[in-house]
């Protein structure tokens, strides 16, 4: 069965994104959207998670916990689980790995966490916006030990990905699927980058305005909705 995804979705809670990117609205808009699957992937964090997670409770929409972690080499690398528990485990050891720099939010944007009625219960102070002291093979050993998988964010893009940052790929690394990003055509993508072609790859919207999240473009193909299901195809070529 085809589903259609967005693995790659920011709330309030990023810095970088809009205010109205709350839960009830994120949630709202992807039901809106015709879709199926949607991971909340804030920068370095999980908070908005639990939130989220409320809201989309019994509203036919799978809501997979997830965070977009900036690792040591500044590579942004989509990490997903498959309950928020693991998530928030995940969380902790992040945000201690984060530099002690506070948040300024006329300079970055607020970092707000919410509620499911899209109340600001809190403030997150470090930003969010820094690197992890983690490296990507200690980030993809420790998603990999949580029962989780990673996603390499926006290959194609000329800054804060694993190719333009690392230069390639590394083989050792085990990565099975890669993450275009909507801006250029998947043949375009591989013609710049021959050796992608033997990757699979997910197409994500990055969405830091409700606008952005994806309509029912990119589909994965599964035989039933489950978090197993959705990590095999994720994790095997």
């Amino acid at each position: 069965m085809k589903f259609a995804v967005d693995f790659h979705i920011h709330s309030a809670l990023s810095p970088c994104a809009d205010n109205d990117m709350t839960p009830n609205n994120i949630v709202n808009m992807s039901i809106l959207k015709g879709l199926d699957i949607i991971a909340l992937t804030d920068h370095n964090s999980c908070k908005n998670l639990p939130a989220i997670l409320e809201v989309a409770k019994d509203k036919g929409l799978m809501v997979i916990p997830g965070m977009e972690v900036q690792t040591k080499e500044e590579v942004h690398v989509l990490c997903l689980f498959k309950d928020i528990d693991i998530a928030m485990k995940f969380d902790g050891i992040i945000h201690d790995s984060l530099p002690n720099v506070k948040n300024d939010e006329e300079v970055f944007g607020k970092q707000l966490i919410m509620n499911s009625q899209d109340k600001i219960i809190d403030r997150e102070e470090k930003l969010l916006l820094s690197s992890s002291s983690l490296s990507i093979d200690e980030i993809l050993d420790l998603v990999r030990a949580f029962g989780g998988f990673c996603i390499p964010a926006h290959v194609d893009r000329p800054a804060y990905s694993i190719i333009s940052n690392l230069g390639f790929i590394p083989p050792a690394l085990n990565i099975k699927t890669v993450e275009f990003s909507r801006r250029q055509s998947p043949e375009s993508i591989i013609k710049k980058f021959p050796y992608l072609k033997d990757y699979n790859y997910i197409i994500s919207s990055d969405a830091h305005y409700l606008w952005d999240i994806s309509e029912r473009e990119f589909f994965i193909d599964i035989d039933y909705l489950s978090y197993t299901e959705i990590k095999s195809f994720i994790c095997n070529k």
